[in-house]
């Protein structure tokens, strides 16, 4: 995988631990909240129930997008249902942002809150835990929300360009440019200036000494083939002839000049 998807990759996985954390915030307050009221018999409100279920799979779907991520990100299925998904959270989020809105009151006076509703000083159902607190605690869970609606946001747009990268790099690779490795193009600052195609001269095999660059002296000083020895035992075995004489073996040559 080329550096474009590494980054995608790694930023992806980074905004899925962050969606974990987020949820995780929202699951652990509420599953507080909804310890306490258990342990002392109270009433159990549904919307509590509803925020509970909701952080509980966005927790969930977090930590498996964690482990996707890691395996199989990019590959075009996967990559849109975890679009799907992401919008679907989106929901969850402004959901639970919806529900838990009176947190944005101040947590000062008389409080409607998680736990009840009573004096911000006066302790809920449980003498460890104050409404005051309760509602610090709504609150806390309202802003993480907030973050978790652009959380997931962000993500559908990574998880679309990290889709589209995976694709290209199946299209160009693996080939000879990368050396069968990957699939990913070589960027323009990489690429051989001085090959054929960079410099525009035509696309030919490299240059090799001839039987004629031989025997005029002019094949490459760093080259030693076979062309060297071939001329010294042609030299040496072989030596060149005189030639005929003008006139040759025809009439008139001495070879000839006997009765006739």
């Amino acid at each position: 995988m080329g550096a474009g998807g590494v980054i995608l990759r790694f930023f992806n996985l980074g905004l899925r631990v962050l969606q974990f954390l987020d949820a995780a915030v929202i699951l652990g307050i509420f599953s507080y909240f909804l310890a306490v009221l258990a342990k002392n018999d109270q009433h159990i409100a549904t919307w509590i129930k509803a925020v509970e279920g909701l952080s509980g799979a966005a927790t969930a779907y977090s930590l498996l997008g964690v482990v996707l991520t890691c395996c199989l990100g990019g590959v075009a299925f996967f990559a849109f249902l975890g679009v799907a998904l992401d919008i679907c959270f989106v929901g969850a989020m402004i959901a639970i942002a919806i529900m838990t809105r009176k947190g944005v009151d101040k947590c000062t006076g008389t409080l409607d809150t998680p736990m009840g509703t009573g004096n911000a000083d006066d302790s809920t159902v449980s003498a460890s835990l104050k409404f005051s607190m309760a509602c610090k605690l709504e609150k806390v869970v309202f802003a993480v929300a907030i973050i978790g609606i652009f959380f997931y946001l962000i993500s559908i747009l990574f998880q679309i360009l990290l889709a589209r990268h995976h694709k290209r790099e199946k299209r160009f690779g693996p080939s000879p440019t990368n050396g069968y490795t990957n699939g990913s193009r070589k960027a323009f600052w990489r690429r051989n200036k001085n090959s054929p195609m960079a410099t525009g001269a035509a696309d030919t095999l490299p240059g090799h000494p001839t039987p004629y660059d031989v025997e005029m002296g002019t094949e490459p000083h760093n080259e030693k083939t076979w062309f060297n020895s071939w001329n010294k035992n042609k030299n040496t075995t072989n030596p060149p002839t005189a030639a005929p004489a003008a006139g040759g073996y025809g009439y008139g040559n001495s070879a000839y000049t006997g009765n006739i």
